[in-house]
């Protein structure tokens, strides 16, 4: 099996070696191929207008997580909705199986002095609570396969989460292999 993965810093792994990236550690330990397509400070947008480049490496399945950096820079949620949303159904007219990430809760109260100057960090953490409740109905309503990072870290970490942070956005290397743990959770649960 063939997955690539179409995102953000999330996905790419901002800060954190490659070999220790949730996607590198998530391969490995299902023994699939999975590509890396994370760019950092991508927009939905962005990973739109990459979906293509990505559909051509003919994976079986592409996941699409993102949409937090249009948040941060002032975008209208239903911008990442209708991005999203095309993405999904592209894929699915390419016979690529999607899967839907939905991104972590950010941490405002830890984001870095010089980027709380650029964006009001509290209202982006709402937005990311609305687009998470957004993303499962979408998936329900469409039968298309998620993985709820939203939920699924907090149940993971409990109190520990801030400590697996480095910046209120994008996790250390632990923060990395929680992150592998929930996909290849997801992952094999979706072969059954």
């Amino acid at each position: 099996m063939k997955i690539v993965c179409l995102g953000d810093s999330l996905t790419y792994g901002f800060g954190v070696r490659r070999s220790k990236v949730w996607t590198k550690l998530a391969q490995d330990k299902l023994g699939i191929e999975i590509i890396n397509e994370g760019i950092s400070g991508d927009t939905s947008g962005g990973m739109l207008s990459r979906l293509h480049t990505a559909c051509d490496k003919s994976p079986e399945a592409v996941f699409i997580m993102g949409g937090v950096n249009d948040l941060i820079v002032g975008a209208d949620l239903g911008t990442v909705k209708s991005n999203i949303m095309a993405m999904t159904h592209q894929a699915i007219a390419k016979y690529i199986d999607p899967i839907i990430g939905i991104p972590v809760k950010i941490n405002p109260e830890n984001v870095k002095q010089d980027w709380a100057e650029f964006s009001d960090f509290n209202r982006v953490a709402e937005e990311v609570e609305k687009y998470h409740h957004w993303v499962i109905e979408f998936c329900k309503t469409f039968n298309i396969k998620y993985i709820d990072f939203y939920s699924e870290f907090e149940k993971e970490t409990g109190t520990e989460a801030e400590d697996l942070y480095v910046d209120g956005l994008h996790f250390n290397e632990r923060g990395n292999e929680i992150m592998a743990e929930i996909f290849c959770r997801s992952i094999s649960s979706f072969k059954k």
